[in-house]
């Protein structure tokens, strides 16, 4: 098996370093640098000027599986017919996972930058701009407008929207749809103001607890 194929593309200018495997039918653009150890698996287009890091896998199958208890093996997986399309002047970080479409295209929007270790599932819509820190993972089918932060580890289910200029604080679980043009923490992600109101009540338990029992809130 050769590790570039035949009836792939590639524009003037890129670059693929040792070990990166480039499947069928695959297009890359123009002064792109394709880091050792990508691998790009078929279908998928790459724009211009695109960097990939080091062991980021592009295309890989989605995780989507029709369940039936009354099987041995209950979950059976679904085919992923879609591509992925990364749109120009995006950079993938080290070892991410960017899974191909179940019935669509998964989408990467121009100009988004992502970080080391970040999951985008199947058929995600990015928009541009976006940054992603690293071990952000973002479910299926999950829309995401242009201009969005997602900081270290957020969280974000399936099938939602995350507006446009909205700014997700490090570690938080967005389990709905949130609009844009907001800073929002917490698990599930609140705004950040309201939550950071609601830690300072959380501490100050104590104190009120000891106040309305009295010495004997103390003893408890």
């Amino acid at each position: 098996m050769k590790m570039i194929s035949d009836t792939s593309s590639m524009g003037e200018g890129t670059v693929i370093m040792p070990g990166a495997y480039i499947g069928n039918h695959v297009t890359i653009g123009k002064n792109c640098i394709i880091h050792p150890h990508v691998t790009i698996l078929d279908h998928c287009i790459i724009g211009n000027n695109v960097i990939i890091q080091a062991g980021t896998v592009i295309g890989s199958d989605a995780f989507y599986y029709n369940k039936k208890t009354t099987r041995d093996i209950h979950y059976k997986k679904m085919t992923s017919c879609g591509r992925v399309l990364i749109s120009n002047g995006v950079e993938i970080g080290a070892n991410c996972s960017i899974d191909r479409g179940v019935s669509h295209d998964t989408v990467i929007g121009e100009g988004t930058m992502i970080d080391n270790l970040v999951h985008i599932g199947h058929d995600t819509v990015v928009g541009k701009n976006c940054l992603f820190a690293g071990q952000v993972g973002i479910a299926g089918a999950t829309f995401i407008e242009d201009n969005v932060i997602l900081w270290g580890q957020v969280g974000v289910s399936k099938t939602l929207t995350i507006g446009r200029d909205a700014i997700v604080y490090a570690q938080s679980g967005v389990k709905d749809s949130i609009p844009g043009g907001k800073v929002y923490f917490g698990s599930p992600v609140e705004e950040a103001r309201e939550k950071m109101k609601e830690f300072v009540w959380i501490k100050r338990i104590p104190q009120l607890w000891e106040k309305v029992m009295g010495k004997k809130g103390r003893e408890l």
